[in-house]
């Protein structure tokens, strides 16, 4: 027990000896700037914009310039596709639908980086308390052995009172060790995600673990960002396939000029050419090509319908989870004073002799359990309304 805790008070004061106190916020905002999940995100969403640029912009012209022995010799032809309303359109629909698609994942990530930091954050928060109550518990059982060795010394009591306490007292201080080692380890992981080094504590937790707000704010009019996703890339899909079908008939015209060789009668003349030139899919009707973008429509379709199926199954089930948690909490909430206060008058009984060893231990174990299930219901339900607050983020929300 004696090794146990001498652990103990050299793993505690590793969490109080952190440099850097941390908010909620500040770790969440670490992590976007830091993560590289943001990084991947921001890639993504610029590449959309370097699709959504190279759609906008005009085919560019073929210059070629040739010389036969027959006049006229020399020949100047600039070729230049013409970009039509029926090809450019749906080119530019395409890659837009999926510029809005990819920005509204990257909100989505963002989001979910944000829910990912804040349960951390709980958590974090849940172990430390729990930490803490395991160390006081080890303290008051360290005190209750105390109380015993000096009964048993007045002969009051005999010595397997002291016996007993001592296996009580050794028992806790393990277990106040996991605890500690369990709140450490929580702590390094919120350090990973907010980008700072995970072999030891440079942060310590600012902020309080408190019950969630009665209500969550309904989301702003709108899709929800997964739902809104989906449903841009669908809008993609079908314009690609607009477009596949259209790109069979995309014209273009020529240009230029032929000059007869210096030494002809006449060598300072030009004689302009004009061309026009319309693909004929005699061979080629790009059937491949607008099956696999048909395709692509129909699978676009069928995750937007999934994804609003799952979405609404997932605010139901955080809604019920949420609702559980809170009842769960008012009821632990009402027994801890009220656990906490026998404990205490227990442990003064039993100083006095008026009541036995088995009682004071069975009133910590009951106090003890019943504090560390608030503490559990008090992070279950953080993590239920940040979980709800997560699902509801809406497409037109900042």
């Amino acid at each position: 027990m004696r090794d146990a805790v001498s652990l103990l008070f050299i793993v505690a004061p590793v969490l109080l000896c952190a440099q850097q106190p941390v908010s909620r916020a500040d770790a969440v905002a670490a992590a976007l700037a830091r993560g590289a999940r943001i990084a991947v995100g921001r890639a993504d969403t610029t590449a959309a914009l370097g699709g959504v640029r190279t759609a906008r912009a005009f085919p560019n012209p073929t210059f070629s310039g040739s010389y036969t022995k027959d006049p006229p010799n020399y020949h100047a032809l600039a070729d230049l596709p013409l970009d039509m309303p029926w090809l450019r359109s749906p080119r530019i629909g395409a890659a837009e639908a999926a510029r809005d698609a990819a920005r509204y994942q990257f909100a989505f990530e963002r989001a979910a980086i944000r829910f990912d930091v804040d349960t951390t954050y709980t958590r974090s928060l849940a172990t430390a308390l729990h930490a803490r109550l395991s160390r006081r518990t080890a303290e008051d059982a360290d005190s209750l052995l105390k109380i015993a060795e000096l009964r048993r010394d007045v002969g009051d009591v005999s010595e397997l009172d002291v016996r007993l306490a001592a296996v009580n007292a050794g028992q806790l201080a393990n277990t106040a060790l996991d605890d500690s080692l369990a709140a450490l380890s929580v702590l390094l992981s919120l350090q990973l995600q907010m980008g700072l080094t995970g072999d030891a504590p440079v942060i310590t937790l600012q902020d309080s673990l408190v019950p969630p707000p009665d209500s969550i704010a309904p989301p702003k009019p709108g899709d929800l960002l997964p739902v809104a996703a989906a449903a841009a890339s669908l809008r993609s899909a079908e314009r690609t396939v607009t477009f596949t079908r259209a790109s069979r008939f995309a014209p273009s015209i020529a240009v230029g000029f032929d000059k007869v060789d210096p030494s002809s009668p006449t060598p300072d003349q030009l004689l302009p050419v004009i061309g026009f030139s319309l693909p004929v899919p005699l061979f080629n009707w790009s059937r491949g090509d607008i099956t696999r973008a048909t395709a692509e429509r129909d699978r676009a379709r069928a995750e937007l319908d999934l994804t609003r199926r799952e979405t609404a199954a997932a605010l139901a089930r955080a809604r019920r989870e949420l609702a559980a948690a809170r009842d769960r909490l008012r009821r632990s909430a009402a027994l801890v004073a009220s656990a906490d206060r026998v404990a205490a008058m227990a442990l003064q009984a039993y100083g006095e002799g008026a009541v036995a060893l088995a009682n004071v231990l069975e009133a910590h174990r009951n106090a003890r359990e019943i504090l560390a299930r608030y503490i559990d219901d008090l992070a279950a339900a953080d993590a239920a309304a940040r979980t709800l607050r997560w699902l509801t983020t809406g497409a037109n929300e900042p």
